[in-house]
């Protein structure tokens, strides 16, 4: 282990012998491990998925340790992201890279309450990140970006996690930065190239009981992505975020896959009940629940149903 990581590991171990509550409050333990496992995984140069990458200190599931990969072997010129639909941030894919890396960026969310609870956050202040409060739409997105964006030299990360409108999103936009991560529906299955139809209030509570009705398939992201210059080089292995990188950009240690290797079936249970109560559907029982709702399919343009 190199001196810099031994270091690490040692404070690692120190912190490791405060109180359990001090240790899961404690950011710092996360962000030492973090850099430990970002620090051995700089060092490789192949992978056979995308899961293989995998550790989480402030993502959901395993996408800190993804993006540590991605943004060590493409170039990143200006060290800037934009995330939106992070909730109050605890909780995001690009606070490691804000924290451990000092990148740039701006952060939306359609919760001014959410919003607030980020600029009281105690690392705020120490990174230079925007905050603001945002129902997004295809509308309105390429404004916000640009009005908060305006003094960059450029982008290099854009997340879109809205749980809705993400393909129509993203299709507005004209940034090319190197890297998009989009949040994938994967109750709509692999074959079909369909999201939901546009609706500017789309909100995913009210569009189905069930919570499953939002967002478009993989493939159809793919046929985006494609006619906007990018590659998708895999899924993580939650089976909801896309990784794509731009075509000009990939190398021996970033390769493109195709969307039957790429693709992960969720297996993650967040369906809900008519009552709001979670009900658990497994992957055959969600495709039931979906059955005849409307959705519009981007190869064919038209409306068609599940």
């Amino acid at each position: 282990m190199s001196g810099r990581a031994g270091r690490l590991l040692r404070k690692v171990r120190a912190l490791l012998s405060l109180s359990e509550e001090s240790r899961h409050a404690n950011d710092e333990l996360r962000l030492m491990i973090g850099t430990l496992l970002a620090h051995v995984n700089a060092e490789r140069k192949r992978y056979a998925s995308l899961a293989e990458l995998e550790f989480k200190v402030f993502s959901q599931f395993g996408d800190d340790g993804i993006i540590q990969y991605l943004t060590r072997h493409l170039p990143m010129r200006h060290r800037t992201f934009v995330e939106f639909g992070v909730e109050d941030y605890m909780e995001s894919n690009t606070r490691f890279l804000l924290q451990k890396d000092n990148w740039t960026g701006f952060v939306m969310d359609g919760s001014a309450e959410c919003m607030a609870r980020l600029r009281q956050a105690p690392f705020f202040w120490k990174h230079d990140l925007g905050a603001e409060a945002a129902f997004i739409t295809r509308e309105n997105v390429a404004r916000l970006i640009a009005d908060h964006t305006r003094s960059w030299s450029g982008l290099d990360l854009l997340h879109i996690d809205l749980d809705g409108n993400d393909y129509w999103i993203w299709q507005a936009l004209e940034v090319a930065p190197s890297i998009v991560i989009v949040e994938y529906n994967s109750a709509f299955g692999a074959e079909r190239a369909v999201t939901i139809p546009y609706a500017a209030d789309f909100r995913r509570a009210e569009a189905h009981y069930s919570h499953l009705y939002w967002g478009a398939s993989l493939k159809a992201l793919c046929v985006l992505a494609r006619s906007k210059g990018y590659s998708l080089v895999g899924c993580n292995s939650a089976g909801n975020n896309a990784y794509f990188v731009r075509r000009e950009m990939l190398n021996d240690a970033v390769a493109e896959v195709s969307l039957e290797r790429g693709y992960v079936k969720s297996k993650y249970r967040e369906s809900r009940g008519p009552r709001g109560e979670l009900t658990y559907l497994g992957v055959r029982e969600r495709a039931e629940i979906l059955r005849g709702l409307p959705l519009f399919d981007v190869e064919q343009h038209k409306q068609v149903v599940f």
